[in-house]
């Protein structure tokens, strides 16, 4: 199924990121892992792509191993030292395993990169033309609540967002964020924009404090001062932290539901304990989180 068909429905939808593993030896515990989380039956999965495509052969097995649990499977494709070949490869090793959906990526830079002048593809909308010349596939992009970090200011940042949006992106996923205030002014400057494809809202439950200063690293995510108060507070009781890390998220996804945003996506660190708990705590408020 196409992602763009689930997210059109008027009904909330769960979905969940799971990553590959990073070398042979970790695979069995990483299968072990996002095969229970898929097993939890999420509207979606979607499995990323390791940094300098070091993983992308995992990605498509992953992806597709979701898709053979029953769960619809989002596989991550990035522009990092992709080549014409090495692209045409990769979207044929997808296609030949059924994924119909892509969120297409810039991709971080790798240690020691300061720039991608000299990459084949350097932007997510260099990448989406040649993705929907390959096949009929269900591209998604990445947006910025707080703006990507890279831009110089909001409006650069949206005006990108726009070029994805022309170029044939079908629906954006969010970076995490803490704040709903920051999601739902981003949303009107994109509606403002003209960009009115879905916008699925990425939640990350944060579990344990060295977690957080990884996030805040990559993403300089604002954190709310009642968000620092359960750092502050639970950060060095680890099961104290767990709960209340997820009671938060767990607010946010129920606030942003109210307020009439249907679409949750949550970045679960390969944690299905995690994403099993997040489901029970909204088990009355989205469908795909019912018992079956």
């Amino acid at each position: 199924m196409k992602i763009s068909e689930l997210l059109n429905k008027k009904e909330p939808t769960l979905s969940f990121e799971v990553f590959p593993p990073k070398t042979s030896d970790l695979y069995d515990g990483v299968k072990a892992a996002t095969d229970a989380i898929a097993d939890l039956k999420p509207d979606f999965m979607s499995v990323t792509y390791g940094a300098g495509g070091s993983t992308q052969g995992y990605t498509t097995e992953i992806a597709a191993n979701v898709k053979k649990r029953g769960v619809v499977s989002l596989a991550h494709l990035t522009c990092v030292n992709a080549s014409h070949e090495s692209l045409k490869e990769q979207l044929g090793r997808l296609k030949e395993n059924g994924i119909e959906n892509i969120l297409a990526l810039r991709g971080d830079l790798p240690a020691g990169v300061e720039s991608t002048d000299d990459w084949v593809y350097r932007h997510a909308s260099d990448l989406i033309p040649v993705i929907r010349e390959a096949g009929d596939f269900c591209i998604g992009g990445a947006c910025y609540p707080e703006k990507h970090p890279e831009s110089r200011t909001l409006a650069e940042d949206i005006a990108n967002i726009r070029i994805k949006v022309d170029a044939g992106c079908e629906f954006l996923t969010t970076q995490m964020f803490f704040d709903n205030t920051i999601f739902f002014n981003y949303l009107y400057r994109l509606r403002e924009a003209g960009i009115n494809v879905p916008v699925v809202a990425g939640i990350m439950p944060v579990t344990n404090a060295r977690q957080m200063e990884r996030i805040l690293k990559l993403s300089q995510a604002f954190l709310p001062r009642r968000f620092v108060s359960i750092l502050d507070r639970f950060g060095d009781d680890p099961k104290a932290m767990r709960q209340a890390g997820i009671a938060y998220a767990t607010d946010q996804i129920i606030d942003l539901i109210a307020s009439g945003i249907n679409n949750i996506h949550i970045y679960t660190m390969n944690k299905p304990g995690n994403a099993e708990w997040i489901m029970n705590n909204l088990s009355e408020i989205i469908p795909s989180c019912r018992k079956q």
